[in-house]
């Protein structure tokens, strides 16, 4: 088909998930132990264990402070699920414009504290992923979610979606323990250099922290503005411990994370390489520098970043490289662009050449993701 809009980052979220997702796809006996949507004093909603995870079927509700896209749209309906319903999430990407959509899922699995009953409902969700996907496989491009607490049990199941045909998978960087860069990851990122699909480094909101006397809008807007930076520890310590170095054919996407800063973190990150390689005698009694090329240069060879609205970004988009950005609307979340993404589109990139918008909006994502 014809690719002219692609959004690389949007999402499937908890909320708007089928209702029996879990509980049809594990044996009968582990059934009471993944989640499982039950009628609360809140209403419907997601329960774990004896821990309450939040609403089903709902809007985003009072805690988040911030109308959805699709409310914003005038299409959200209590108890519909719109986005994971195939043939209205490809009506709302009509409306928009958009051909294809990148979808990253929920953090759910990672919450489950039972390390069997995680694995399974890795596995549960990818599998439903897989299914769903299917009903338009040129452009719903979703991505299998792994754990981050088990670099191993993360390898076999992106070996497994591969086998599957699913094309992207995504790792909640912030989260991973141990830390994406640590030895114990080194078989899961041969592993998916040899596959080569794409893995996306997300980063998520847990919440803003309550304080005794701390403004909760102020609380909010922290968490909010901060989320983006999550990537940072991650993009840093997998360049510099060699990661890219000894896979050139791992492809990262940073998504969801914004553009502004990466200007400002690829300089510092050439500046400080170059600083060490001026004490190299130091650093040969400690392991040494494993590194062949500038930071900026494994950036520039292996990783790509997400946007929806980031002027600062694009004004600085020769420090970045325009093959390295890929535009997003993230549907159906507060910050979306959604119903209007071609109008922000428009205006956000009116001084660029339409070469460059068309690899933003399109090329970049379509040539990662090898939509054809």
């Amino acid at each position: 088909m014809e690719y002219r809009l692609i959004s690389a980052d949007d999402h499937i979220d908890l909320r708007y998930l089928p209702r029996d997702l879990w509980e049809a796809r594990v044996p009968a006996a582990m059934r009471e132990r993944v989640p499982r949507v039950q009628e609360t004093a809140r209403g419907l909603a997601w329960v774990c264990g004896e821990r309450l995870w939040g609403p089903w079927g709902t809007t985003t509700g009072p805690e988040v402070g911030r109308r959805s896209a699709l409310e914003r749209g005038a299409v959200f309906e209590e108890g519909v699920l719109r986005p994971t319903t195939p043939h209205l999430r490809l009506a709302d990407m009509d409306r928009d414009g958009v051909d294809a959509s990148v979808m990253y899922g929920p953090i759910a699995p990672l919450l489950v504290e039972d390390p069997t009953v995680q694995r399974l409902c890795y596995a549960a969700y990818n599998d439903w992923l897989v299914e769903f996907c299917q009903h338009a496989p040129h452009r719903l491009i979703g991505a299998g979610m792994l754990p981050v607490n088990d670099p191993e049990g993360a390898r076999q199941e992106l070996l497994r979606l591969a086998q599957r045909g699913l094309r992207h998978v995504m790792l909640l960087a912030a989260a991973a323990d141990p830390p994406l860069y640590h030895p114990a990851w080194e078989a899961f990122w041969a592993a998916a250099a040899e596959t080569g699909i794409p893995i996306g480094l997300h980063l998520f909101v847990s919440g803003p922290r309550a304080s005794p006397g701390v403004s909760p809008l102020a609380a909010s807007a922290i968490s909010s503005v901060s989320a983006a930076l999550q990537l940072l520890d991650p993009l840093v310590g997998l360049i510099f411990s060699g990661v890219l170095e000894r896979h050139p054919g791992l492809r990262l996407v940073l998504a969801e994370s914004g553009i502004g800063w990466l200007p400002y973190v690829l300089e510092e990150m050439d500046d400080k390489y170059r600083q060490f390689t001026e004490a190299w005698e130091v650093w040969e009694t400690r392991g040494g520098i494993p590194l062949a090329l500038r930071p900026s240069e494994y950036f520039r060879r292996q990783v790509w970043a997400t946007f929806q609205q980031d002027a600062a970004g694009l004004a600085l988009l020769s420090r970045i490289g325009e093959d390295r950005v890929m535009w997003a609307s993230d549907y159906p979340h507060p910050d979306s662009t959604w119903p209007h993404s071609r109008e922000v589109i428009a205006a956000q990139m009116a001084a660029l050449p339409e070469a460059t918008r068309r690899k933003i909006t399109c090329d970049n994502a379509r040539t990662l993701y090898r939509l054809g």
